[in-house]
């Protein structure tokens, strides 16, 4: 691609990148969230799905999504099988309700159309729009603690605990140490504005794991040839899909992935300051329309639920802030259906420093919370604090919007609230009564 088509598609000068900046933003984001690929076809292998086809799958489908991100939208987000929603789909759906892993594909397809026609009519695009900037704000930042979270649990930093439910983890132990490096390097680097700071960190802490023997070279050679689709692409089922648990399963996936994914290109896109000064994003409904058609098409290829992914705010940090950070993960996506043998020695370790590392850049917008003002700052606390503890960036949004709209109304502040978030607040408060 020439320097004149690139800056003709992705408006690079206006956003202040580069071509440079952006690949490397990709490869970040690439880096960060590359476990999805082995996570996710372990994690549906436990249905009785091929984990192969479910490997090729989770590929083409989030290359595709973020070929639609990347020029659809111009926007740096990228995607993939979501986190949580895969752990429904696995041990909700099929373990748990005793279904064929065929029929939670078919909740996923079916929860993907409706997402597409919630984006064509600006449904969705309507809901991001009414989100007062405050908890836009505090969107970024409970997101920010919650990859924190992640990342210090996943590296082993800390632990479970009986006792105090988190502690401490064994700090003197060779996966924490490269956790550990990992962090010094990015911080070092990030302090001097050294571009990709994180990747050179990840690539830091791989060295070091490997010279440690917490990760190994791959015995056999760096090329594979992808896993065959046929044994999970195109496998929906249609029967007892006009049932009430049917629609239960798809509205929880539907509903999980709504907010998931405006919390996340919320957050996201406040990091980024892609904002404008109303406080909403153009081209958010492109972005929410790409994010679903990941969905249906995941969803035919044999995969769960395509979403927009926090660890996009990993190249975002990096300088990302156009489509073509989207298009540069999605390449390096591609080139690990040939290369697995070779990414997978990363070891989790280092991408839990990135995670770290994220969740501090994320805090930024704490500053534009006013923190005086209670009836913006409870709710905007209540949407920090939830995600990491509930581990639900979904059920943050809930609680921070349902005490936006009662603090508001109590305190006869009324006009600060849309109608719009009425009916989100009270959906969300009929959703929790049925748990009662």
């Amino acid at each position: 691609m020439n320097s004149d088509f690139l800056e003709r598609t992705f408006s690079l000068k206006e956003r202040g990148t580069t071509p440079k900046t952006e690949f490397m933003a990709g490869l970040t984001t690439f880096m960060t969230m590359s476990y999805i690929l082995v996570v996710n076809p372990i994690m549906l292998a436990k249905t009785g799905m091929d984990q192969g086809g479910v490997f090729t799958a989770t590929i083409v489908a989030s290359v595709i999504a973020m070929l639609f991100m990347g020029f659809f939208a111009n926007l740096p987000f990228a995607l993939s099988a979501g986190m949580g929603l895969n752990a429904f789909f696995t041990f909700s759906v099929v373990i748990g309700m005793s279904h064929e892993w065929s029929y939670a594909l078919t909740a996923v397809f079916l929860e993907g159309i409706i997402f597409i026609l919630l984006s064509v009519i600006k449904v969705r695009e309507a809901i991001f729009k009414a989100i007062p900037m405050t908890l836009k704000n505090a969107v970024s930042v409970g997101i920010g603690l919650f990859i924190a979270m992640i990342g210090v649990t996943g590296s082993g930093l800390v632990v479970a605990n009986e006792s105090t439910y988190l502690a401490l983890g064994n700090i003197a132990s060779k996966e924490v140490f490269v956790t550990l490096i990992s962090l010094l390097v990015m911080g070092i680097l990030s302090a001097k504005k050294v571009k990709g700071a994180l990747l050179y960190g990840i690539l830091f802490g791989t060295v070091a794991a490997l010279i440690l023997g917490v990760t190994s070279l791959p015995a056999g050679g760096i090329l594979s040839l992808p896993p065959s689709l046929s044994k999970v692409a195109f496998k929906l089922k249609w029967d007892n899909i006009f049932t009430f648990e049917m629609f239960s399963v798809m509205f929880t996936f539907l509903f999980v992935d709504i907010f998931d994914t405006v919390g996340t290109i919320t957050g996201v896109a406040t990091k980024a300051n892609l904002l404008d000064e109303n406080g909403d994003l153009p081209g958010v409904g492109k972005a929410l329309l790409s994010d679903a058609i990941g969905t249906v098409l995941g969803a035919l290829l044999g995969t769960s639920t395509i979403t927009t992914f926090v660890e996009s705010a990993s190249g975002v940090s990096d300088g990302g802030r156009t489509g073509l950070t989207s298009l540069s993960t999605g390449f390096f996506f591609l080139l690990s259906l040939f290369l697995f043998p070779l990414f997978s020695i990363v070891p989790g370790q280092a991408t839990s420093a990135a995670l770290i590392m994220v969740g501090l850049f994320m805090m930024s917008p704490i500053k534009n919370i006013d923190l005086d003002d209670f009836t913006e700052s409870v709710p905007a606390f209540l949407t920090i604090i939830m995600m990491p503890f509930a581990y639900s960036i979904a059920e943050g949004i809930s609680m921070g919007m349902i005490s936006y709209v009662l603090i508001k109304l109590l305190t006869g502040k009324r006009k600060d609230v849309s109608v719009v978030m009425y009916i989100l607040a009270i959906i969300f408060v009929i959703r929790y009564l049925r748990m009662i």
